[in-house]
């Protein structure tokens, strides 16, 4: 199973969306700096996530999220 995920930056209100196959674990590295691209807007808090069953579909969700709609969507959302 895969997970599309968006978190949002606790420093300056960022959101950044990825995919991962271990949510836990890739959250685990955006808040320790092992991210490049999230280190220096640390911690990093869990806004949204779904679920999918091949890389192939949350691919094309994330793709989505990254979108100008997606973005708009996940300003939607309190947090």
């Amino acid at each position: 199973m895969y997970t599309v995920y968006a978190i949002k930056s606790g420093r300056d209100g960022r959101v950044y969306v990825g995919l991962s196959a271990n949510l836990e674990q890739r959250l685990k590295y955006h808040n320790s700096g092992l991210v490049f691209s999230t280190k220096g807007y640390r911690p990093w808090h869990l806004l949204y996530k779904e679920d999918y069953k091949t890389r192939a579909e949350a691919r094309i969700r994330e793709k989505v999220l990254k979108s100008g709609y997606g973005k708009e969507f996940l300003k939607s959302i309190p947090g």
